[in-house]
């Protein structure tokens, strides 16, 4: 029966997965062609003069922005500027539901999860755009699962720009990194697990930087303040170990432990088609050893403990026509009992105007090592990713990517699907789909070999 069962949920996948490609890649709906879409992306590009180039706007993962699109945004754009000056407020509200394809392993669990989340985002300005001040809190209220039900400020930052230099000081959040698989040198900020177990979101780190830019590149020097925790799913979640992690144990190489002041600093240089980055970080580690104990009322518990650690990062992207060689590796002392070298590298080479189309299709591949082999704490010690990311490139700002795990030694496999398109001008559907196989016992990740998911998720932006 449950060979039936588990029959029956992957063909519902596999009609899901056709239904939602039929929707994504389906064409522009009556909306503006691509050409009217690009000047209303020209009248909304407002980068500030002496400030560095503009990252792209964050979504929801923290990656990217929805950019509404629509007529009426032309004269938004004409106001952007006065209205910046007073303070200006945006952000999405989002609607969650996870769908597990298997049942669970353990009883505390279900196979259906609902969530809300919300963030807002305030935005002002002034001293001609010179200093502004940046405030994004963030809230999730889970179904199942309290300890994914949580707040934090994502970002509250005030900056001051000046000549050859930036101030930055408040909360943020930080992103090193080239590689697609895994960000081995992204160490600033703590892993948000709870929202995803891919790793990608992150909580808010204080900190105070000052960049220095000049003609040998830019240095950021950083003071981070404070520790924060990482979140792990509750004993009524999915994604999580076959053991609760008891956070209110978490124990510190540090007599200080959380207050203890981290520093990081990072070099980076574009030059011609190559970007390089070098980085070093001495703190607390982000990423905790898990040992073995028992909680308040004699269960067994997984305890975390926060080692202080040096890393030294490099990450490295060069460009050739339609193809770019990337790099990241690492070297960390004082995490569990040696010291150790990490890697990722790959290419991703791009066929622009697929079929005659205006669509670009990325394909991926990437090797991940760890010298530490088993002994490793991450499941990626030798293997191999390959994957395909496809833009459209239409009004709706379509993407989809895929991608596929293997590892060299076991027959572990690890599975992803991420696609997203806008819905008119303020709403955005994102999907996500994940499948665990073959993992064996001795894998970091077994407790997840039930847990093939499908996320659907509607945000609403403002």
């Amino acid at each position: 029966m449950n060979h039936l069962r588990t029959s029956l949920h992957r063909r519902k996948a596999g009609l899901f997965l056709a239904t939602a490609a039929a929707l994504f890649l389906c064409g522009n709906g009556g909306l503006p062609p691509p050409a009217a879409a690009d000047e209303e992306r020209k009248l909304l590009s407002l980068p500030e003069a002496g400030e560095r180039a503009p990252l792209p706007m964050p979504d929801i993962r923290g990656r990217e922005r929805f950019l509404p699109l629509g007529t009426r945004q032309k004269e938004a754009a004409r106001l952007q500027g006065a209205a910046e000056e007073s303070g200006k407020w945006s952000g999405y509200v989002a609607v969650e539901s996870r769908a597990f394809l298997q049942d669970a392993l353990f009883i505390e669990q279900d196979n259906t999860q609902f969530s809300l989340a919300l963030q807002p985002e305030f935005y002002r300005k002034w001293d001609n755009g010179k200093q502004s001040f940046t405030f994004v809190p963030f809230y999730r209220k889970d179904q199942r699962d309290e300890q994914r039900t949580h707040f934090d400020i994502r970002e509250m930052t005030w900056l001051k720009v000046g000549k050859g230099h930036e101030w930055r000081v408040g909360i943020r959040k930080v992103f090193w990194g080239v590689t697609e698989s895994q960000h081995l040198v992204d160490i600033i900020n703590q892993t948000d697990l709870v929202e995803n177990p891919d790793g990608e979101d992150k909580l808010g780190q204080p900190m105070i930087n000052l960049a220095l830019m000049r003609g040998w590149g830019t240095l950021d020097l950083i003071v981070l303040p404070g520790f924060r925790e990482r979140t792990f799913p509750g004993l009524n979640g999915r994604l999580r170990f076959p053991l609760r992690v008891d956070t209110s144990q978490a124990q510190y190489e540090s007599g200080s432990k959380w207050r203890h002041i981290d520093l990081a600093a990072r070099w980076a240089l574009t030059a011609g088609n190559w970007d390089i980055g070098l980085s070093h970080f001495y703190g607390t580690s982000r990423d905790p050893l898990l040992s073995l104990g028992l909680d308040s009322t004699g269960k067994p518990v997984l305890i975390p403990y926060y080692s202080l650690i040096n890393q030294t990062g490099l990450d490295v992207q060069m460009a050739m026509g339609s193809l770019l060689w990337k790099l990241e590796a690492i070297h960390r002392s004082g995490f569990g009992p040696k010291n150790y070298v990490a890697s990722t590298a790959g290419l991703e080479y791009t066929l622009s105007g697929l079929f005659g189309s205006g669509m670009d299709l990325g394909l991926l591949t990437e090797y991940l090592y760890d010298e530490r082999g088993n002994q490793a704490t991450t499941p990626f010690q030798d293997d191999v990713m390959v994957g395909l990311r496809l833009a459209v490139n239409d009004v709706q700002s379509t993407e989809v990517l895929m991608g596929a795990i293997f590892d060299r030694t076991t027959s572990a496999r690890f599975f992803n699907l991420e696609a997203s398109r806008r819905l008119g001008d303020n709403w955005k559907l994102n999907m996500e789909a994940r499948a665990y196989a073959g993992l064996p016992p001795a894998n970091i990740l077994y407790g997840f070999r039930n847990d093939d998911y499908l996320k659907i998720e509607l945000a609403r932006f403002f």
